[in-house]
């Protein structure tokens, strides 16, 4: 990541001709950011309608988290250990907008908890997506568990974790990558640093200006990356996938990226962040940017453009008119899938 004169990174410095990605698959990319974009916005304005109970909007991380979902694909053997922030890493994977609707809605049908967490909670073992929990931090152990429990059993996986930089101020995650680093075992520690622990600045947080600096001291690569452009953090996930699959042990990858919305609907970022920080965010929206370079490189027209977000609007209107026509999950199974009752 280049500094630029005004000390923000230089957005897509990359020679593409070096990534094994075809126009095709930019284009795919990029289509799926825009779904993901208009799912989001959908969902929070739900939430102010009382329909959607609580939404963590991803907006600003998408580039970060579709980067690493499109360099781990390529990875027959993958498992995702996500954070409540990753909508754009499950839609990514396959879940369907009318899938994540439902389950922002605690409708009948959801798939990964069966409507009984917040959404996208829970897991989906048809694509290895684990998040079991909104608790800051519990899934990174439990990802280095996994890959424990894989290499025990002589099971080929690479496994990636996620989370912000307010959970990699937490005890779990640098047990788990101290643990990880001894026993050389196959996980990425993808860390999406918003600057933001809910309402701590990361100068409160830390003393050191970057998570990755920390690398070190576990003895794993820390490499930092761009995580608004997405093609440079899928080439800094697609190495950190190859070095953890060859037995070369774990990478902690720390995404620098932008969070346009509160920490939550429940939270009001206007009492601890000038609003100026938002707005200048905001020129850094990544959609936009990489929007910007494939019609730069001809890969994309406004025309084709303008489909995309069209095709995402019928999507995301579908997914919400089924959604809200789906009843509420019944009572009588409330106790299924529970270890036991008194």
């Amino acid at each position: 990541m280049t500094p630029s004169t005004d000390g923000r990174p230089v957005r897509f410095t990359l020679d593409t001709s070096k990534l094994d990605l075809s126009p095709e698959d930019m284009l795919e990319m990029y289509s799926t950011m825009v779904l993901v974009r208009n799912v989001d916005e959908r969902i929070w304005i739900m939430n102010r309608q009382g329909k959607a109970a609580i939404v963590a909007s991803c907006q600003g991380h998408e580039a970060a988290q579709l980067g690493a979902v499109w360099a781990m694909r390529q990875e027959p053997n993958a498992a995702y250990f996500p954070y409540y922030r990753d909508m754009a890493m499950a839609i990514g994977l396959g879940v369907t907008a009318k899938e994540t609707m439902l389950g922002f809605l605690a409708k009948e049908g959801e798939r990964h908890s069966g409507a009984r967490q917040f959404g996208l909670q829970g897991i989906r073992p048809d694509l290895k997506l684990y998040n079991n929990s909104n608790v800051v931090c519990t899934q990174v152990p439990q990802a280095v568990g996994y890959a424990l429990g894989c290499k025990i059993s002589k099971e080929p996986v690479v496994v990636i974790t996620c989370f912000g930089d307010g959970a990699a101020s937490q005890g779990d995650c640098h047990e788990a990558m101290n643990f990880a680093a001894i026993h050389k075992l196959p996980v990425i520690f993808f860390c999406e640093n918003n600057k933001y622990a809910i309402s701590v600045p990361l100068s409160k947080q830390m003393a050191i200006a970057n998570v990755a600096e920390r690398a070190q001291a576990y003895g794993m690569p820390g490499v930092i990356v761009d995580g608004t452009d997405i093609l440079a953090t899928y080439q800094a996930t697609e190495e950190a996938v190859r070095r953890a699959a060859q037995g070369g042990g774990p990478t902690l990858i720390e995404a620098k990226v932008e969070r346009y919305l509160p920490h939550t609907s429940d939270d009001d970022d206007t009492r601890y962040r000038p609003q100026e920080e938002v707005q200048e965010a905001r020129k850094y929206d990544p959609l936009r940017l990489f929007k910007e370079f494939l019609i730069s490189k001809g890969v994309l027209t406004e025309a084709l453009d303008q489909r995309f977000q069209q095709e995402a609007r019928a999507e995301v209107n579908q997914a919400t008119e089924f959604a809200e026509q789906a009843p509420f999950p019944k009572a009588d199974d409330f106790l299924e899938h529970v270890y036991g009752s008194s």
